[in-house]
């Protein structure tokens, strides 16, 4: 946490437009230089993968069970720090996905509300990090959030299950959008942006030439249970967890180990469980 007055003041600053919009962006969380190498190493991972399914349709799940270097991102001080501020200082990440739009894609994701789908019984033990290693920008389908959508009650949701819909199911609320409302969440590379997870967000096609690349994390306080899956996991990166309400899960010792994608096989099938739940299609 921040040990000098001028962090004190800028993690307030942070907090409350978080609190207030719903959302918080940009943060820097990295220098460039560190952005490109993260984009490295992705670039050679998933060569080394060749084409294995590592989630759901053709998303990169979890990959800080799996990379050395994604488990580094989501440990990273910077990050933490803002997300103790939030949610308190006992965090486990619950999940995380690297978002990837090819260029000249029509991949998009619909507008929705995370909490909708995932079982958490805490709505404010928890917040959502996108982490940009490539340049997001509207062209290339950048997040774009509806500010203050987070207070109230969670809305009524579809499954489109659309085949360009980058979400498990397709989901989307059922909410007219004001599009001059929306604001697009562009970010640089090494820049962060921080939602919760009831607030409206959605992003659209990469019309661009330029490859889209971010890592979703979702970090929740280890108070906080799961309520629909019997069984859930998390992995602690920062304080303790004094409840054991998620299955603790080991850092990769190194790439995509034998240890590591079993590890990875229980919690997609455990998290599915949740995802899906009440669908049609899985």
């Amino acid at each position: 946490m921040p040990n000098t007055a001028s962090q004190r003041v800028a993690h307030s600053e942070f907090v409350n437009q978080f609190m207030n919009a719903g959302y918080a962006f940009p943060v820097e969380v990295m220098t460039r230089q560190q952005a490109r190498s993260y984009l490295r190493q992705l670039n050679s991972l998933e060569r080394l993968l060749g084409g294995v399914q590592v989630g759901n349709k053709n998303q990169l799940n979890y990959p800080h069970v799996l990379f050395r270097f994604a488990n580094e991102i989501v440990r990273n001080t910077q990050i933490l720090d803002l997300v103790e501020a939030i949610i308190g200082p006992d965090i486990l990440v619950w999940g995380s996905t690297f978002f990837i739009k090819d260029a000249k894609t029509e991949n998009y994701v619909s507008w929705h509300q995370d909490l909708r789908y995932w079982g958490l019984s805490d709505e404010d033990g928890q917040v959502s990090v996108w982490v940009a290693l490539s340049p997001a920008t509207k062209a290339n389908g950048c997040m774009r959030f509806l500010p203050r959508s987070h207070n109230g009650e969670l809305l009524a949701h579809h499954d489109t299950h659309a085949d360009n819909n980058i979400l498990t199911r397709g989901q989307e609320a059922s909410v007219e959008i004001n599009e001059d409302n929306v604001v697009h969440a562009e970010l640089k590379p090494g820049q962060a942006s921080f939602h919760h997870g009831k607030l409206l967000h959605a992003s659209a096609a990469n019309r661009s030439n330029v490859r889209r690349i971010g890592l979703a994390i979702n970090y929740i306080g280890a108070h906080v249970r799961q309520t629909v899956a019997r069984k859930d996991y998390g992995m602690l990166v920062r304080g303790t967890d004094r409840f054991g309400y998620f299955e603790p899960v080991p850092a990769p010792s190194a790439d995509c180990t034998e240890t590591a994608l079993a590890w990875h096989q229980r919690i997609l099938a455990a998290q599915n469980d949740v995802l899906y739940d009440g669908s049609a299609i899985r």
